[in-house]
């Protein structure tokens, strides 16, 4: 394993960095204060379209595609180190660079299994920046991290599909500019196991999709939402079916795969955005005579915390170079072992800055309340830690097993 960065990858860490410090942390208050005046929690504010404009003149636009004839044709180890570039700020830098999910997932779908009129009327506005999009695979009645459980129904009607069914933590889809959305239903309820469902693409305005609710992640209700959708016969035509009937589980486990690694490489920076904020502040505060650097807990805690982050890195990195070397399911251990691990560092790193903050830590005033949060939603979605180490663990026995696989 060489995960040595290459100059193409140098160049752009070096132009992403310095676009970061220079026009997206100085955005944030700005962001902040733009989508209160608007009144509208989930409508991008003015800053984001200028950041989106500056990002494509320094050519820092669609990284996350490997394909060439759709993004910068990085591999998922070259792209990680971006991602964590971006996590530093992960409520305005994905999006900044055309980067942020779900719409990567969704164009990574698209890309990957759409027919050239899908890529048309759907990929190439998400490609530009000029839509957005959503995911609807969970629903509130069923377990979800189970998708075999999934109710919610896609039938042929003739030359349509008729969709019925009740979704939640859609993510996008209270952004007014959210046009579509990826849909995953039942499509035959007496196939195997794992070819019962299938996913189709369903415009948000067709009749029939009711938008009930939008959902806040720990009294956090910005960014483009989550919201929970009611689907009564609505009825799209048939060639709004992404792959083949029955596709729709393997389709879910093609997205979610690098999705996963972008994932906890921007938990990663969001890990080294708090652990810089917590010592600067343990270096500028004094309690019981002493600055709090100096407090032995204090001095624990900053060491685990390097520690902690180092180690995930590199996990995420190595599960990055098997996607590209092995194939997702060569990288499946070590992408159940990443999607539990980052985000306890990231959770337990900001919470950490957190307790050194004091007070600050949980006010507005720092971003590391609503950056712990998303650390902390992170523990649940793409799958609960509790699947992935259950999935782990079956596939380690299975090597102790004769006959079994990695």
């Amino acid at each position: 394993m060489n995960f040595d960065f290459s100059p193409k990858v140098q160049d752009l860490r070096q132009r992403l960095t310095e676009f970061m410090e220079s026009q997206v942390l100085p955005a944030e208050p700005v962001f902040r204060d733009q989508v209160l005046a608007g009144g509208n929690p989930h409508a991008s504010p003015p800053v984001v379209e200028d950041l989106k404009r500056e990002a494509r003149a320094r050519g820092l636009w669609n990284l996350f595609l490997p394909d060439p004839r759709w993004g910068a044709g990085l591999t998922n180890l070259e792209y990680a180190p971006l991602a964590e570039v971006t996590g530093h700020s992960p409520f305005i830098a994905p999006e900044a660079i055309n980067c942020s999910a779900p719409d990567t997932g969704n164009m990574e779908i698209l890309a990957e299994f759409g027919t050239p009129e899908q890529q048309e009327r759907w990929l190439a506005p998400l490609l530009e920046g000029e839509i957005r999009s959503a995911f609807a695979m969970t629903e509130p009645d069923i377990a979800s991290s189970d998708a075999r459980n999934i109710q919610a129904r896609i039938a042929r009607d003739g030359d349509h599909y008729v969709i019925n069914g009740r979704k939640w933590w859609t993510s996008g889809v209270n952004d007014p500019r959210c046009k579509v959305m990826i849909f995953m239903g039942v499509t035959d309820p007496g196939a195997d196991t794992y070819r019962r469902q299938s996913m189709i693409l369903v415009p948000v305005a067709a009749p029939g999709v009711t938008i009930l609710r939008s959902l806040p992640v720990f009294g956090y209700d910005g960014g483009h939402g989550h919201g929970e959708v009611l689907f009564e016969d609505v009825r799209v035509p048939a060639s709004n079916l992404l792959g083949a009937e029955g596709s729709g589980f393997a389709i879910a486990q093609a997205r979610l795969g690098p999705g996963r690694i972008h994932h906890c490489m921007r938990a990663i920076g969001m890990a080294e955005r708090a652990y810089d904020l917590m010592c600067r502040r343990a270096l500028t505060r004094t309690a019981f005579g002493k600055e709090l650097a100096r407090q032995g807990v204090i001095q624990d805690w900053i060491a685990e915390a390097r520690m902690m982050i180092e180690q995930a890195r590199l996990l995420v990195l190595k599960a990055a170079w098997l996607m590209d070397t092995a194939g997702k399911e060569g990288a499946r251990i070590e992408i159940s072992a990443i999607k539990v691990v980052a985000p306890r560092v990231a959770t337990w790193v900001i919470d950490r800055a957190i307790q050194v903050h004091g007070g600050a830590g949980v006010s507005d005033d720092f971003p590391l309340a609503s950056l712990y949060a998303g650390a902390r939603t992170l523990h649940l979605a793409d799958g609960p830690d509790e699947v992935h180490k259950m999935v782990l663990a079956r596939r380690e026995l299975a090597r102790y097993i004769p006959g079994g696989a990695r």
